[in-house]
């Protein structure tokens, strides 16, 4: 991919479709998982709705709801300012669909910011891996309280498996590498090449003094197998939780408020 401005939304909205491409390199099925949780969404919510994307990043499952529901409001949240500045141009032609926040989830008052209805869903992809593990307790338990009665928490995300299941373990480390090897060979670029690219953007690059602030000194979270999520589910409050979609260590985890 070659470097790009942020001299117009199509701009950002290429960067958006190379993100998805990079990222489609370390989660196989990726397709796959967003329309797991696109099926949820619909069977569960309907067609009208507000729900909100937990670390949406630069907006890839914002923009497939926006997309599949018409009539569907998104609040995408991050904490990361230069994905946010991406997701803000990439999806700016949904207009009052979406609202764009700024939020730490690790904060205890991240949904400060929001009003209004309780929202009938809440989702993430690919992100709340990065949370501690007591720290992801405590956004399910804030997530629980967010959610209007019956809302639903969808979280896509790899869930390892550990010493108790050494070769699903050993399946799922090789699966994932011959899924990043295949899009190496055919040119898929990786991440630090994706993010060498944005910050070819001097916009973008404005963002990178703030970005290594607000990350700088984080713990690197330990995984976490699928029944600590479940687990952290019930003990936020949520009255119903299981899995809707799996492959190998990857999952799509439900809890219904």
């Amino acid at each position: 991919m070659t470097a790009v401005s942020l001299s117009s939304s199509s701009s950002l909205s290429s960067l958006l479709d190379a993100w998805d491409r990079q990222q489609a390199a370390y989660i196989a099925e990726r397709e796959a998982r967003f329309n797991a949780q696109l099926e949820v969404l619909a069977l569960a919510a309907g067609q009208d709705f507000h729900v909100v994307d937990l670390a949406c990043g630069p907006g890839s499952l914002s923009l497939r709801i926006l997309q599949r529901f018409p009539q569907a409001r998104v609040t995408a949240i991050d904490l990361d300012p230069l994905l946010l500045a991406v997701a803000r141009g990439a999806l700016a032609a949904y207009g009052d669909r979406i609202r764009i926040l700024q939020a730490d989830l690790a904060d205890p008052a991240c949904f400060a910011a929001l009003s209004g209805p309780a929202p009938q869903a809440a989702v993430s992809s690919t992100a709340l891996h990065w949370l501690m593990p007591e720290q992801q307790l405590a956004l399910y338990r804030n997530v629980a309280e967010l959610l209007a009665d019956g809302g639903v928490f969808l979280n896509a995300d790899h869930q390892r498996y550990d010493h108790r299941q050494p070769r699903l373990k050993a399946l799922a480390e090789r699966h994932d590498e011959q899924t990043q090897q295949r899009a190496w060979d055919n040119g898929v670029e990786d991440w630090d090449r994706w993010f060498a690219n944005a910050l070819q953007s001097p916009a973008l690059a404005a963002y990178q003094a703030e970005r290594d602030a607000l990350f700088a000194g984080r713990p690197v979270p330990p995984p976490t197998p699928v029944d600590f999520q479940l687990a952290a589910l019930r003990q936020a409050g949520f009255s119903e939780v299981g899995t809707v979609w799996q492959l190998l260590d990857d999952y799509v985890i439900a809890g219904w408020k």
